[in-house]
């Protein structure tokens, strides 16, 4: 396997993790007294995504780059 292909899945698996850190989040600030470090733990999963997401982003033209040079 390639490793954009992984790198694809991971970002794709780990927005589905963020996703549920935002839920869990929104779902502990509807209670009483909300435990302040569950705020915090969509931060990893969307740190992952930022740099996953630019990688992406960059990789067709650092292609498209290699392939003018090459």
């Amino acid at each position: 396997m390639r490793s954009n292909t992984i790198i694809r899945q991971t970002h794709r698996w780990i927005s589905v993790t963020f996703v549920v850190t935002v839920i869990v989040a929104f779902v502990a600030a509807t209670q009483a007294e909300p435990v302040e470090w569950v705020f915090y733990l969509p931060l990893l999963p969307l740190a992952v995504l930022l740099l996953t997401g630019l990688y992406l982003f960059v990789l067709p033209y650092a292609v498209r780059r290699r392939r003018a040079t090459g």
